[in-house]
C-alpha cells in the first residue's frame, strides 16, 4: 500500500516537474487553483459540440406496397447488424376448416430444406457466414420467419427468407421429424411444472368456444400422424399470399430492402401453385365464455429436495378489447395497475410490491402461491385475466379473493397508483424497444395490422392521458360480460361456474353462501 503511495506521489510530482508548478497547481483541486463554478465553462477549454436529433424523420417507420399487395416496412436503427423477417397473417385461428395444428406444424418445419438450400444445416451454414442467427414463431394470429445478421449480408437474408416461406421442400424425413418433436413438446407441455402455457390454452378454449383464438394453438395429439404435405399445401396456397405479408426490417435503408424484396419475392410462384379459388377465414371472434376444467394429480410435479407443493391453479378472464380500439391504452393501464406474481420474486424484495394483486393479495394471504394479472389483445378482442394458484383446500377462498379484485376495479383509482401504473408502463415500453429484434416485432405487427405504425412518443403521449374515469369506464364495461374461467388440479372445492359468475356481477365480489347439514 505505502509503495503505491509512493508510486501516485511521484507521478503527480513528475507532472509538475514535466509542465512546471503553476501549470499543475491550476487545473489540481489543491487551493492554488482559480475558483471556477460548475456552471460556467473552463477557461482555455474548447465548446463541447453535442449531438442533436434532426426531428422525428429519421425514427418514422417507412412503408412500400409492391404490386403484388406484399408490404414492405423499414425502421432505421444505428449499429452493424439487422434484424429482417416475413410476418404473415395466418395462425392457429385460421384452421377452422383445417387440421387443427397446422401452424405449430410449420413452425416446427421452418428453415428446413428449400428449393435453394439442401438442408437446415445448409441453410445455418450460409448465415454464419454473416454472423446470422434464425427463428420462427408461429401465435394465434400470426406466423414469423426472422433473421438477425450482418446488415451487409441483406441481399443473402432476403433471398433466403423468400426461399424458406414461398419454396420449403416438406419433404417426408423432415415432416416426420417434425411428428416427433411436436409429440415431445406436447408431452413436456403436460409435464413442466410452470402451468402458465396450459391455462392460456385453456381459457382461449374457455372464452371463444369453438371459434377463432379460442382454437387450439398446439396440434392434438390425433392429428400428428395425419399431417402431410399435401395438408400442409392446401392450408398455404390459401394464407401465404402476398397481400397477407410484411416484409419488416431494422438497422436497414429502407430502398435497399424494396430491391431486395422486388428482386425476391415479386413474381416468385410458390411451390404449392394452384389455381383453385382462395378460401380465406375472415370470422370475427364471438366471446362466448365458460369454464373449462381439468382434473389433474398435481402432488408430484416437481420432485427433489426442495419440491413444489401441490397447487390447484385457477384463471379467471373477461373481454377486454382488441389493439386497434381506443380503449386498448386505458386496458393496458388497469393491467399494469393489478400486476402481481409469485409469492417469491426473483427479483429482490420490492420489486413490483406496489401493484394491487401483491398489495391486496400476496401480502394479505400468505398461503396464496401466485396471483398475477395477464392481457392478451388480438385484432378484433382482448381478454384481462387473472392467475391464481394455492393449496387445493383453500380453492373456494382463493376464487373469492379474486372475484373481489376484479368488482374493486370498478372503484376508486388512486392518483398515486394511477400515476405509478402509467409511468411501469412507459418504462417497460421504452426499455423493450431498446431491442432490435423487438422493435422489428412491433413494427412488423403493426404494418400487418394497421398499414402504419405508432411511435413510441405517440404511445407514451397515449398513456399520460389516461385518466381514472378511463379505467372505471372500461372496467365497467368488461364487468358486464360472462367470465371464462380455466381450472387445472384438484378441483374438489371449486366453486360452480354460476356461483363465479354471480360473485362477479355482485357488488362485493362474495361467492353465494353454501349451507351443509353435514359436515
Amino acid at each position: 500500500m505505502a509503495a503505491n503511495i509512493v508510486r501516485l506521489r511521484g507521478g503527480a510530482w513528475g507532472s509538475a516537474r514535466r509542465f512546471g508548478l503553476a501549470a499543475y497547481r491550476k487545473y489540481s483541486s489543491g487551493g492554488g487553483s482559480p475558483s471556477v463554478p460548475l456552471t460556467s465553462p473552463l477557461p482555455g477549454v474548447p465548446k463541447p459540440v453535442f449531438a442533436t436529433a434532426d426531428g422525428q424523420e429519421k425514427f418514422e417507420t417507412k412503408v412500400t406496397t409492391l404490386e403484388n399487395g406484399l408490404r414492405i416496412a423499414s425502421q432505421n436503427k444505428f449499429g452493424q447488424f439487422c434484424t429482417v423477417g416475413i410476418l404473415i397473417n395466418s395462425g392457429s385461428r385460421h384452421e377452422a376448416k383445417y387440421l387443427s395444428g397446422i401452424s405449430h406444424f410449420l413452425e416446427k418445419l421452418a428453415f428446413s430444406s428449400t428449393a435453394q438450400f439442401g438442408s437446415k444445416d445448409e441453410i445455418l451454414l450460409t448465415l454464419e457466414k454473416h454472423g446470422g442467427i434464425c427463428d420462427c414463431q408461429a401465435s394465434r394470429d400470426t406466423t414469423m420467419y426472422a433473421v438477425s445478421a450482418d446488415a451487409k449480408g441483406l441481399d443473402t437474408v432476403v433471398n433466403l427468407l423468400a426461399d424458406v416461406v414461398l419454396q420449403p421442400r416438406l419433404s417426408d424425413e423432415e415432416i416426420e421429424m417434425t411428428r416427433m418433436a411436436v409429440q415431445f413438446e406436447l408431452e413436456d407441455l403436460n409435464m413442466r411444472p410452470d402451468p402458465e402455457p396450459l391455462l392460456t390454452e385453456m381459457i382461449h378454449a374457455a372464452a371463444y368456444r369453438e371459434n377463432t383464438v379460442g382454437l387450439n394453438r398446439f396440434c392434438p395429439v390425433e392429428n400428428i400422424e395425419k399431417m402431410d404435405r399435401k395438408v400442409l399445401h392446401s392450408y398455404l396456397q390459401n394464407y401465404y399470399t402476398p397481400d397477407r405479408m410484411v416484409l419488416a426490417g431494422v438497422g436497414i435503408e429502407h430502398e435497399q430492402l424494396v430491391e431486395c424484396a422486388r428482386k425476391y419475392l415479386l413474381g416468385v410462384d410458390p411451390v404449392w401453385r394452384s389455381d383453385k379459388p382462395k378460401q380465406v377465414d375472415k370470422s370475427v371472434a364471438q366471446y362466448t365464455g365458460g369454464i373449462i376444467k381439468l382434473e389433474k394429480d398435481m402432488s408430484d410435479v416437481s420432485l427433489g429436495p426442495t419440491p413444489i407443493p401441490e397447487l390447484t391453479h385457477i384463471m379467471i378472464g373477461l373481454e377486454s378489447c382488441s389493439f386497434l380500439e381506443e380503449d386498448f391504452i386505458p386496458f393496458a393501464v388497469l393491467n399494469m395497475m393489478m400486476g402481481g406474481g409469485g409469492s417469491f420474486s426473483a427479483g429482490g424484495p420490492g420489486k413490483g410490491m406496489f401493484t394491487r394483486l401483491y398489495l391486496n393479495v400476496l401480502n394479505r394471504y400468505h398461503w396464496m402461491y401466485n396471483a398475477t394479472s395477464y392481457h392478451h389483445s388480438y385484432e378484433d378482442t382482448g381478454l384481462l385475466c387473472i392467475h391464481a394458484s394455492a393449496d387445493p383446500r383453500q380453492v373456494r377462498e382463493m376464487v373469492e379473493i379474486i372475484t373481489r379484485e376484479f368488482i374493486l376495479m370498478a372503484g376508486a383509482v388512486g392518483e398515486v397508483e394511477l400515476e405509478r401504473a402509467k409511468t411501469q408502463l412507459k418504462s417497460m415500453l421504452m426499455m423493450n424497444l431498446e431491442s432490435r429484434p423487438v422493435i422489428f416485432e412491433d413494427v412488423g405487427r403493426q404494418v400487418l395490422a394497421t398499414n402504419t405504425r405508432k411511435l413510441p412518443h405517440e404511445l407514451c403521449s397515449l398513456i399520460g392521458n389516461v385518466k381514472p374515469n378511463d379505467i372505471k369506464r372500461v372496467v365497467a364495461k368488461m364487468l358486464r360480460n360472462k367470465p371464462a374461467v380455466a381450472a387445472l388440479g384438484d378441483l374438489t372445492e371449486l366453486p360452480t361456474y354460476e356461483h363465479i359468475q354471480a360473485a362477479l356481477s355482485s357488488k362485493d365480489g362474495r361467492l353465494p353462501r353454501m349451507y351443509r347439514l353435514f359436515r
